[in-house]
């Protein structure tokens, strides 16, 4: 190793001992002028050594790397989500589960603050590996680049062996306010609230961007501790902290539920004055080699468990009910509020659902309502507080007429719908919902470009979506759009045409037609004129197909401005054919069997699984019964499993399902 050499590593350890004194054990022990002018010294040797650079070095977590997409990483084990507790009678009864299957009067619990952020995993060889999110928690998008701009993350550690670490990526507080009003000075939006900030943050392609956002990150799950020795999770904790990870220190060893609850009642009200979210506390069981002896759901482990806090409750005023139009007609009142802030985000529009909805609540405009946010997402009110009324306020009566069209509304159950099916607000929605992942995929039109092109005059049908080309100079000219954007755009819809007639069918829009019911009809006719062309009653005899399916495509199908859409979809060019194949179906195991997917396969996702047996011609159904031919169980596979094995149904393992399904 020559002199430079020796100096690049030297500063290197420098730097990183340095960012673990500041950002992990909140003790730094040099200057911030002593910390960059080591920092810029070891940037100057890269540059002039270039060499000697690696992606890992304390210099890149400044960020700068820019990438034209994430690539995609299969976890080597299962990133499993937790059960909810929402109160104290599912925390006892989760423990008193635990206690019958470990045969103790009393369990040792860890106890740890849920994290509001992103999840993430770690895997090292000494270095850092990648780091992934969780995705769908099989399959997971690569960050290592931005990750490692979060200073407090170790990008090498003292193992040699592999281990992974789980843990959660978050902005604190502080961060997220001096964030929104830097966004605010610059007449940017705000950001809802800190989670979504963090995740935001971690899918940018540009580095920069990342580090610039001052992210920090908790470790609480050392995946393949027992490889170390390792018996309790809490000494893996205490391991994580010796390794370099920050750990977050407000955890607790309980000697049985009873500390548990004491635990988290004290935590509920230190809950607002920590300097991050958290919207639960985390229980699990301490003896990791009772793990395995405990076992797992298809989805989560049977040794922990999520409490989750109730939802934060809020006052403000109604001040008016309005109305939207759905694609199908559908008419939503919603309620325009006195903006509020609840679970960290500003409010100021809650959906009513429909007029039996208002009217069971009993609310007025005018009211105060108590808000809050359903699931810490979707703002709902509760109930209005008629002790505050002062007289001033209106009963609500619901419209006879489309707000749009003026088109008489019909009552259909509890909703109403706008009966004139060419309403304009109609085709904004039968727009996005055209080109959104599961129809035609169109990448790039999202809700707001489709309402900015809509309102400019580009397009007011599907159909015109593929004329788009025409008004290119017109959107470049627009704030926010350039030559490369709009291109992007342009290539994803001429892509979209070559989609198989399922994606097309369920992206027309019609009336009880699903995702799944438009791969069976595309399934059965082969190709969009057949379908057209089929009776009522033909439809009717299809499985699955009832009345009211079959009356609603067949009406739908002999519209005439319906016909003229599809006419001008087939002149610009749309594929009109099924592509899945009919002849392996026919001869397939699976071909006419109900199945049951189960636990995690490492091969597929849930979504790709089921569309491989469904275009093997199967059923694929949600829950086991006397009605299911066989189930597919993957690893943690749960109940599931039980009853088939209880009802004699035929169970294959992965192996066995890839081998049948080439």
């Amino acid at each position: 190793m020559n002199d430079v050499e020796k100096r690049i590593d030297e500063l290197r350890q420098l730097l990183d001992k340095y960012n673990y004194q500041y950002y992990v054990e909140d003790n730094p022990t040099v200057s911030d002028a002593e910390y960059d002018g080591l920092m810029q010294e070891l940037i100057r040797l890269e540059e002039e050594h270039p060499e000697y650079k690696s992606p890992l070095s304390p210099s890149q977590r400044v960020g700068g790397m820019v990438q034209d997409e994430f690539q995609k990483i299969t976890h080597k084990r299962s990133m499993l989500s937790l059960a909810n507790a929402f109160n104290e009678d599912d925390l006892r009864d989760f423990d008193r589960k635990i206690r019958e299957v470990v045969g103790k009067d009393k369990i040792e619990y860890m106890a740890e603050m849920k994290i509001d952020g992103l999840g993430m995993s770690l895997l090292y060889r000494k270095n850092l590996i990648y780091a992934a999110t969780r995705g769908d928690g099989v399959v997971g998008e690569d960050v290592t680049s931005n990750v490692i701009t979060i200073k407090s993350i170790p990008t090498h550690i003292n193992l040699e062996d592999e281990c992974e670490v789980r843990g959660e990526v978050f902005m604190p507080k502080q961060t997220l306010a001096q964030l929104n009003e830097k966004r605010k000075q610059n007449h940017e939006p705000l950001f809802a609230n800190a989670r979504n900030a963090a995740a935001g943050s971690i899918r940018q392609l540009d580095s920069s961007i990342a580090a610039s956002r001052n992210l920090d990150a908790f470790w609480y799950y050392f995946v393949n501790a027992k490889d170390f020795g390792v018996r309790y999770h809490s000494q893996a904790l205490d391991m994580l902290d010796s390794l370099g990870f920050k750990t977050n220190k407000e955890r607790r060893k309980c000697f049985g539920i009873e500390e548990v609850l004491t635990y988290i009642e004290e935590y509920t009200q230190k809950r607002n004055s920590l300097p991050y979210d958290i919207d639960g506390i985390v229980i699990k069981v301490d003896d990791m080699s009772l793990y395995d002896k405990l076992g797992y759901t298809s989805k989560t482990p049977r040794w922990a468990i999520a409490y989750k806090f109730p939802p934060e409750e809020v006052q403000t005023k109604l001040l008016d009910i309005v109305f939207t139009v759905g694609r199908t007609g559908k008419i939503t009142p919603n309620a325009v509020l006195e903006p509020v802030r609840v679970a960290g985000s500003l409010v100021q529009r809650a959906t009513l659902h429909n007029e039996d909805f208002i009217a069971e609540k009993h609310l007025m405009i005018g009211d105060m309502v108590v808000l809050r946010k359903a699931g810490d997402v979707i703002p709902e009110v509760v109930r209005p507080l008629p002790s505050k009324r002062n007289g001033e306020e209106k009963p609500f009566v619901m419209i006879d007429n489309c707000p749009v069209c003026g088109a008489p509304l019909q009552k259909i159950d509890a909703m109403h719908f706008c009966t004139n099916p060419h309403c304009l607000a109609r085709q904004i929605e039968s727009i996005i919902h055209f080109s959104s992942r599961d129809a035609m995929d169109i990448e790039g039109m999202g809700e707001k470009v489709v309402e900015q092109f809509f309102n400019q005059g580009f397009f007011t049908n599907i159909a015109e979506i593929y004329t788009l080309f025409n008004y290119r100079d017109q959107v470049i000219a627009l704030d926010g759009w350039q030559s490369k954007s709009i291109d992007n755009l342009l290539n994803a819809i001429e892509n979209s045409k070559n989609n198989s007639m399922e994606k097309l069918l369920f992206g027309l829009g019609i009336k009880e037609v699903g995702e799944k019911m438009a791969k069976t009809l595309s399934r059965k006719y082969l190709n969009l004129e057949n379908l057209m062309n089929a009776s009522e009653e033909e439809l009717l005899s299809i499985q699955d197909v009832g009345p009211v399916l079959a009356h609603s495509l067949f009406t739908y199908f002999k519209d005439e401005k319906n016909l003229q859409l599809i006419e001008k979809l087939k002149q610009a060019g749309l594929n009109f054919n099924y592509l899945g194949s009919t002849s392996q179906s026919a001869n397939s195991y699976f071909s006419g069997k109900t199945v049951v997917l189960t636990g995690t396969l490492s091969s597929y996702g849930r979504k790709e699984a089921t569309e491989i047996l469904e275009n093997l011609g199967a059923k694929v159904t949600g829950s086991v019964s006397k009605a299911t031919d066989v189930v597919v169980a993957g690893v943690e596979a749960g109940s599931k499993l039980d009853k088939a094995m209880q009802l004699n149904i035929p169970v294959l393992n992965e192996e066995e399902f890839l081998e049948l399904i080439k």
